[in-house]
């Protein structure tokens, strides 16, 4: 909507463009709105899967964490400093993925797209979402480990 509200009379050529940092722009937004929404404390490096998962292309790591549903995370100033040091940590590592992984990561799990929706968007397979969106977690998972973040 906002391509053809504002860019309408722009040449077709230079559309395919605009549209991209559209998308990365409002992407971004959406992602500083969700951090004062809810914000994320699980850590990826909490979570290994099991043997049997391992093989398995079709494994999603953030598909097996609780989402929680309050949003009071309490007064204390001590865990709000956590939190956010923590949150700036998975920023950081988000910055350092590729861009495909990336952009499946941001779809899924703060736009919240079902595989389908973001295999749309990216204009891959959903085999190709699932095995972007694994290697993301997997790699931000070693980056914070790194950084001595622990479950």
């Amino acid at each position: 909507m906002k391509l053809t509200e504002k860019y309408a009379a722009n040449l077709p050529e230079e559309l395919p463009l605009l549209f991209q940092r559209i998308l990365q722009n409002t992407i971004r937004d959406y992602y500083r709105r969700q951090k004062t929404r809810s914000l994320w404390t699980t850590l990826f490096s909490s979570f290994t899967p099991s043997s049997q998962e391992k093989g398995s292309e079709d494994y999603d790591l953030l598909e097996t964490l609780q989402v929680k549903t309050d949003s009071d995370f309490g007064n204390d100033p001590h865990e709000q400093l956590e939190r956010s040091q923590l949150i700036s940590s998975i920023e950081e590592a988000i910055k350092t993925l590729p861009a495909r992984q990336r952009e499946a990561f941001l779809l899924r799990y703060w736009e919240e797209m079902n595989v389908e929706e973001t295999a749309a968007i990216m204009e891959c397979s959903e085999g190709s979402v699932k095995t972007h969106c694994s290697r993301a977690t997997h790699a931000l998972a070693t980056i914070l480990r790194k950084k001595g973040v622990e479950p």
